[in-house]
C-alpha cells in the first residue's frame, strides 16, 4: 500500500516536471522565433519578400552551396584518385 502511495506522488512529480519543461521550452521557441522573424524581416528580405519567402530563398541558397561544395569535393577527390592511378603505372 505505501509503495503504491509512493509511486503515484512520484508520477505527479514527474508529471508535472514534464509539464513545466514543456510550458518553458515553447515559450523559449516562441520568443526565439519572434527575434528570428524580426531579424529576417530587417535585414535579408528583399523587394517586398515576406519573411517565409526570405527563409525558403536562404534555404534554397543555402542547399545550393551544400550541393556546389559537394560537387567540388567529388571533383577533387576524382583527381586525386587519378594522380595516385598515373603513379602506380
Amino acid at each position: 500500500m505505501a509503495k503504491s502511495k509512493l509511486v503515484k506522488a512520484n508520477r505527479k512529480i514527474v508529471d508535472a516536471a514534464g509539464a513545466g519543461m514543456r510550458k518553458m521550452s515553447d515559450t523559449v521557441t516562441k520568443a526565439h522565433r519572434r527575434i528570428e522573424d524580426g531579424f529576417v524581416d530587417q535585414y535579408l528580405t528583399q523587394d517586398g519578400e515576406s519573411v517565409g519567402d526570405t527563409e525558403a530563398r536562404l534555404r534554397r541558397e543555402h542547399e545550393n552551396k551544400l550541393r556546389m561544395h559537394a560537387e567540388r569535393k567529388a571533383a577533387k577527390r576524382q583527381e586525386v584518385e587519378q594522380r595516385q592511378r598515373r603513379r602506380r603505372k
